[in-house]
């Protein structure tokens, strides 16, 4: 199972956390989240290991800037959070980034717009729908999942906490990819218990 941690924007947390050999580390460039990753320190995205893949996530940003913002801080890939095109995600898979695109999930039909999007992305991430975008905390009805039918693997996200892992470990969807952790972590917003999340992970892996 792939791990996703996400909201990642203090130096020394970022260094404890790699530590977890976390799949993917992912970093908000949306101004409006209280996660903005605006001061990321270079030097510490540098010293991660390579086995860590490092994940801009961006909202309805254009092109050239994700192209500026990968390149700045050396990215290994970009998740897409808002109403990208399809045409946007595969321009950045054709230049060589993992791209996973994230799709607001309410209600079994919302999948369904996932089918336009194949081929064109690494993985879907399937988070809960919201007014804002993303760090609800609130989870969907993962009983859901049953009805995406898509070739793509997805990463499950929306209020996964320390009490999931059974649930998460009972998933047998066979696109099933891995879990996106974030909000249900942190000591603060952008911070995220060490302790906390090597339990967690301690479970998921048994």
């Amino acid at each position: 199972m792939k791990i996703k941690i996400c909201g990642m924007k203090i130096p020394k947390n970022i260094s404890e956390i790699a530590n977890l050999q976390p799949d993917f580390m992912g970093f908000i460039f949306y101004p409006k989240s209280p996660r903005f990753a605006y001061y990321l320190d270079i030097a510490t995205l540098n010293a991660l290991p390579k086995s860590i893949k490092k994940i801009g996530v961006f909202v309805n940003e254009n092109l050239e800037n994700i192209l500026t913002t990968v390149a700045k801080y050396d990215l290994d890939g970009v998740q897409l959070h808002g109403t990208e095109l399809v045409e946007m995600c595969k321009e950045l898979r054709k230049a060589g980034y993992i791209v996973i695109k994230a799709f607001p999930i309410a209600e079994a039909y919302n999948f369904k717009v996932t089918k336009a999007y194949e081929g064109a992305c690494d993985y879907f991430l399937f988070d809960t729908k919201t007014d804002a975008y993303g760090g609800s905390g609130l989870k969907f009805n993962w009983g859901m999942l049953d009805e995406y039918v898509g070739e793509t693997p997805f990463l499950l996200s929306g209020g996964i906490a320390a009490d999931d892992a059974e649930a998460i470990l009972k998933i047998e969807h066979q696109k099933f990819a891995g879990i996106d952790l974030n909000s249900m972590f942190e000591v603060k917003p952008g911070e995220k218990n060490v302790d906390f999340l090597r339990g967690f992970l301690k479970e998921i892996k048994k």
